[in-house]
């Protein structure tokens, strides 16, 4: 194994197991059953802070995981049903999104360059509003559509009740981003080899 292979295995893993612990923090539900949870979260710094292969990798295992049963997302669910239900469209496009933010971090760090803790946190920012947030809320407003039935209007003003936690989500993603910079001058963010 190479060590390419060894580091990419441990943050896959390592960023899947922090999907789970944002999952025990408990879910608030809303009215057309699409719960508020921190995981979108952890799909934004995924992203960032892996690249957008590695940072897809990860939510694809923690999905795999939920798909086997283990009741990883926030109050306890797991099995393949919740890709059927209302949250589905919004789990199925995670590592979709964590990729998109990757890719877009990647983009926006190749035109700062020396890059500065703060152009890295604006980067994290822009890259988690775009795949963590608009990426996200499409897919799901889709998922709502076709698999509950919901006409578009009802669905997308739904999502629209997201949209504030997410981009305070989006922020804390940024400050994180930004403290790793700080503290891991080292670390290539979404610019390794991935």
């Amino acid at each position: 194994m190479t060590k390419n292979t060894r580091e990419t295995t441990v943050y896959v893993a390592l960023f899947a197991a922090l999907m789970a612990v944002l999952g025990l923090i408990p879910k608030i539900d809303l009215a057309f059953g699409v719960p508020i949870t921190l995981q979108t979260m952890g799909v934004m710094m995924a992203g960032c802070l892996l690249g957008p292969r590695r940072g897809a990798l990860s939510m694809l295992l923690f999905l795999l995981a939920v798909a086997a049963g283990l009741p990883l997302l926030s109050g306890g669910r797991g099995g393949i049903g919740v890709f059927f239900g209302p949250s589905g469209g919004y789990l199925i496009c995670w590592p979709v999104a964590a990729a998109i933010c990757g890719w877009l971090m990647q983009r926006l760090l190749a035109l700062k360059t020396p890059a500065t803790p703060r152009s890295i946190a604006l980067s994290a920012w822009v890259a988690s509003v775009v795949g963590g947030i608009v990426v996200i809320h499409i897919f799901g407003v889709i998922g709502l559509v076709f698999l509950v039935k919901l006409d578009w209007s009802k669905a997308a003003l739904g999502t629209l009740a997201f949209v504030p936690g997410d981009l305070i989500k989006s922020v804390v993603c940024a400050l994180v981003v930004q403290t790793v910079a700080k503290g891991l001058p080292d670390w290539n963010f979404g610019r390794q080899a991935s």
